[in-house]
């Protein structure tokens, strides 16, 4: 693995782990805090996770993309922003990171490191719901990749405040974050039984925004390597920037 890899697959796994702790202590607090009101537990949960995510793409986006979804990171190298060959280096990077994170919460709150997830979340509309959830997060993305780079991170961040609320699943969007939620039995969980149809329908929706907006703005691949931000800006202002994939 070459320097460079390495340095793109720890930023994408620091920056997963830091927003699954984010994702999962946030639930655990707001739970514990809210007296039984499930909405005001989501609504801190929400809002600690949407300003993680802005946060987190700000740091690490000019290292890594700050990926830390493999939806996004396969939906990538579909119009050739990142090689196939880095795709498995940077997909096992982030669910390493999100079960770190994951773990991290957990012991931050005085709980068992692991430990399988009770919250069920299946059925149709839970499905259907993680379909919606990603397709609008890979539409924000490409959407806004094109012509307003610099406003990707609030972009996700408000999306994904917002589509806690509007999607019955509380958008979990992200295979990394759903494998890594089923080994915590927190407010932010979902049961193991239930992942492998949420990534099934994750990767359905990543991939559906993705043919869309490559046939709605074809040229959309040319800035496929800058999702989610510019990496590697500082090499490329000196003129030694890496090529483009």
């Amino acid at each position: 693995m070459s320097t460079d890899l390495a340095r793109r697959a720890t930023a994408e796994t620091v920056g997963t782990a830091m927003l699954l702790a984010a994702v999962v202590g946030s639930g655990i607090m707001g739970e514990r805090l809210a007296g039984g009101n499930v909405a005001i537990a989501l609504l801190a949960n929400t809002m600690a996770t949407g300003a993680a995510l802005v946060a987190l793409i700000l740091t690490f986006g000019p290292v890594s993309g700050a990926h830390f979804n493999p939806a996004v990171t396969i939906a990538d190298a579909t119009l050739g922003g990142i090689a196939w060959r880095e795709v498995p280096v940077y997909v096992v990077a982030q669910i390493v990171g999100a079960f770190a994170g994951v773990g991290a919460a957990d012991l931050m709150f005085g709980l068992p490191i692991y430990f399988a997830s009770r919250h069920e979340r299946s059925g149709p509309a839970q499905l259907f719901s993680e379909f919606v959830a990603t397709f609008g997060l890979l539409a924000v993305i490409w959407g806004c990749s094109r012509r307003r780079s610099a406003a990707v991170p609030f972009a996700v961040g408000a999306y994904i405040t917002a589509a806690y609320w509007f999607t019955a699943s509380t958008s979990f969007a992200n295979p990394a974050v759903t494998l890594a939620r089923a080994a915590s039995d927190t407010f932010a969980g979902v049961r193991p039984a239930d992942v492998p149809g949420f990534i099934v329908a994750q990767m359905a929706g990543a991939m559906a925004a993705t043919w869309l907006f490559h046939w709605l703005v074809p040229a959309i691949s040319e800035v496929a390597s800058d999702v989610l931000m510019q990496h590697g800006e500082s090499e490329r202002s000196r003129g030694q920037g890496r090529p483009r994939h």
